[in-house]
């Protein structure tokens, strides 16, 4: 059953005759990943590498998942290709409220690396082992920690450019490790998985067992559901933000020109991306929190020509009679705005 399913994966994301580099980190879900990608090689024409990144955290157990996913694909007969990067630089300098948590800092240097394996080896996608179970923490997480109706969409099942690609997101932990033990396969376990440290951890080992025994038995299948009904909403919601955008933003010098008309009438939904889509474009969308954005929103609707508002991350926006700039912040001198340093 679990090969079917695959296969389908395969045919749905439109993998057949590509190369593939297949993200190892050594553990349970990424082995049995490559494994079932490599049973399904001939009948799809898939072409096989191994990408591992080497993060170094864990001392010699970095150094030993390496070295159990080289023996893992020399077994498989695929080659190959590692890259080590080191999370932790990225942590340092700026305002503690911009810089990354480790995790996050991993994930980002984890993407980059497998990219730069992937363009080494000409793969065409990347595949990751995330799960349904990876779905569905991810939306309870979100979802505890007050996210927006685009948060729930959780992990989508490929990237927006369509590189990464993950066949395993309606599948089940468990029924990976049945398939590992049916197989005999071997696989490494991060000791960090088991400490509480980490909300995800806790979430997995405490919460997500009880609500499923007591409310739902399927609440992983719950989850992802609303997970794929959020981001197909999204993606629909996502095409009226970029027309709205294109129809009312421009470029000048440093600053972001965004048309004053109109905003009163957008619905509110809608309203909000396009502003918070003004904000990302000027690189400060993961600095703004929601007060923020209603205090755009609202000046936006009601600004005055000649008065402003200051953002996060030194970005100001000012009302010029029938439009706004939104950019660093400066003086005006002589009618117009100081035009140092680029949106």
């Amino acid at each position: 059953m679990l090969d079917r399913e695959i296969s389908h994966a395969l045919k749905r994301l439109g993998l057949a005759g590509r190369h593939i580099l297949v993200a190892v980190s050594g553990g349970l879900d990424s082995t049995a990943l490559l494994h079932l990608l490599h049973a399904q090689s001939r009948r799809h024409r898939l072409v096989l590498s191994v990408g591992h990144v080497n993060h170094g955290l864990r001392g010699e157990a970095s150094e030993a998942d390496e070295a159990a996913v080289r023996a893992l694909a020399e077994a498989l007969g695929v080659p190959l290709r590692s890259q080590r990067a080191d999370p932790r630089p990225r942590r340092e300098g700026g305002p503690s409220r911009s810089r990354p948590t480790l995790q996050e800092a991993a994930r980002e240097a984890r993407y980059e690396a497998l990219r730069a394996l992937a363009a080494g080896c000409g793969a065409e996608r990347i595949a990751t082992a995330h799960t349904v179970d990876d779905q569905a923490e991810t939306v309870l997480l979100r979802l505890l920690r007050g996210s927006g109706p685009d948060g729930l969409a959780g992990i989508p099942e490929r990237s927006p450019d369509g590189v990464i690609v993950r066949p395993l997101l309606q599948v089940s932990r468990r029924a990976l490790a049945a398939h590992a033990g049916a197989h005999g396969l071997v696989w490494r376990e991060d000791a960090s998985n088991a400490k509480p440290d980490y909300a995800r951890n806790r979430l997995r080992l405490r919460w997500l067992p009880g609500l499923a025994s007591e409310f739902n038995p399927r609440l992983l299948r719950a989850l992802a559901g609303l997970a794929e009904a959020q981001r197909r909403d999204t993606e629909w919601i996502e095409v009226q933000v970029e027309r709205e955008a294109a129809s009312r933003f421009s470029e000048e010098g440093a600053w972001l020109v965004i048309d004053a008309k109109g905003w009163a009438e957008l619905p509110e939904a809608l309203a909000r991306r396009v502003a918070r889509s003004a904000l990302r474009r000027c690189g400060i969308g993961r600095e703004v929190s929601r007060v923020h954005l209603s205090r755009m929103l609202a000046f936006l609707r009601r600004g005055r020509s000649g008065t402003r508002i200051e953002l996060p991350a030194g970005r100001v926006l000012w009302c010029e009679r029938s439009r706004f700039r939104l950019g660093p912040i400066g003086p005006i001198e002589g009618g117009g705005l100081d035009r140092e340093s680029a949106c």
